[in-house]
């Protein structure tokens, strides 16, 4: 990667915040990966999962300001993998330290104030990049390398989700990460490209029938928020239509409709007499209910079609992963992690010149980055189609 002698700070020792630390100490040239978050046990947790001398942990609430940046002195890139709520304060303080800044991303409100930093960022030649994961991020940084292979787009079709393995009735699902994050998916607007132009629509919707190979020949896939609304905005005028749907078992997307049907999504209070809103209440009761984590599964596919040196063609990118068997980590921290940790190498590294803010797929080389993380394991496979290819079925 290119990185020598750099230290890292991430900002929550959560699920993703946890797996990030991993990957990063587990790279040469790597000197200190420093993390903070507010609660002892996720530090502790940590702490026993990942022995290595490079690991730091500090107990400090990430609000602390003062707290906060005697611990980013010195870091070449600080990741935020906590609330994103906690965002445009972090990014702020990282470039305050002489820092890069990467994060898993967030609502549309969010990367607007972090892309607003914009001329500080050029101004000290450090970059903001907002939407690292895997969704954004990953598929991002696939989609838009696909799109590039084409003389003219006709779509791109992006659907990936996390599944467990053997579901477990009545849910049939798990939160894998973010209860927050998945109320915010299930009730923002999506952004897609429809006949060329921006087009805003409903999540929940556009129910369709997807299939990969056994045992995952029957699933459905809906269109969610998904954060990928700077991809739509770039992506005008190259391509004619594109959309992203989350994958599941059969039967959720029923359950979620029913749900938020009741307005338990909303961030409307439940009275006069408590702060809590009905969406607190419903992150809260998904968090106790929910089946915790077992064996899971990553499923992606992103098909481009377009011309190509003058015959429509398509080009098919499929991603399974189930968890990691040696570490212990479920696929979707370790999808999530790796290109995150891959954003933050090639950052500190040296790889992004310049300075500014924007998502990784304007900035981040997609050649190195999609290398990187195919050397970490994940593995992401291409085929070359004659004709239209649908995004529902395997390629055979």
């Amino acid at each position: 990667m290119g990185s020598r002698n750099v230290e890292f700070v991430i900002i929550g020792a959560g699920q993703i915040g946890s797996a990030v630390a991993r990957e990063l100490v587990s790279q040469d040239g790597v000197t200190a990966v420093r993390v903070l978050d507010s609660h002892a046990r996720a530090l502790s947790e940590l702490g026993d999962s990942v022995h290595d001398p490079k690991l730091q942990s500090f107990q400090v609430d990430a609000r602390d300001v003062h707290a906060v940046a005697p611990i980013l002195a010195g870091a070449s890139c600080v990741i935020g993998a906590g609330s994103p709520a906690l965002s445009l304060t972090t990014a702020r303080l990282a470039l305050e330290a002489g820092s890069h800044y990467c994060d898993l991303g967030g609502p549309d409100s969010v990367l607007g104030e972090e892309l607003a930093l914009e001329d500080e960022a050029r101004a000290r030649g450090r970059w903001i990049v907002p939407g690292c994961g895997l969704a954004p991020g990953l598929v991002n940084m696939v989609c838009v390398h696909g799109v590039e292979q084409f003389d003219r787009v006709e779509s791109a079709c992006i659907r990936v989700g996390d599944i467990p393995h053997d579901p477990v009735p009545p849910f049939r699902f798990q939160v894998a990460w973010s209860a927050e994050k998945l109320v915010e998916d299930y009730t923002q607007p999506v952004h897609s490209i429809v006949d060329g132009e921006l087009h805003t629509g409903d999540p929940l919707d556009m129910e369709e029938r997807i299939r990969f190979a056994p045992p995952f020949e029957s699933l459905e896939a809906f269109t969610t928020a998904g954060s990928l609304s700077m991809l739509a905005r770039d992506l005008v005028g190259r391509v004619r239509y594109l959309d992203h749907k989350t994958i599941r078992w059969p039967g959720h997307l029923d359950q979620m409709r029913f749900v938020m049907g009741l307005g338990l999504g909303e961030p409307r209070s439940i009275d006069v007499r408590t702060h809590l809103t009905y969406r607190d209440i419903l992150i809260r009761r998904m968090r106790q209910r929910i089946p915790p984590i077992a064996a899971d599964a990553v499923l992606m596919r992103i098909t481009v079609h377009g011309e190509r040196e003058g015959r429509m063609q398509s080009l098919v990118f499929e991603m399974t992963e189930g968890p990691d068997p040696d570490g212990g980590i479920s696929a979707m921290r370790r999808c999530t992690a790796v290109p995150a940790a891959t954003v933050a190498l090639l950052l500190a590294g040296g790889a992004v010149k310049g300075g500014g803010a924007a998502p990784p797929e304007r900035v981040v080389p997609r050649e190195a980055f999609l290398h990187h993380v195919a050397n970490r394991g994940l593995e992401v496979r291409s085929t070359w189609r004659n004709g239209y290819v649908p995004v529902t079925e395997p390629v055979e």
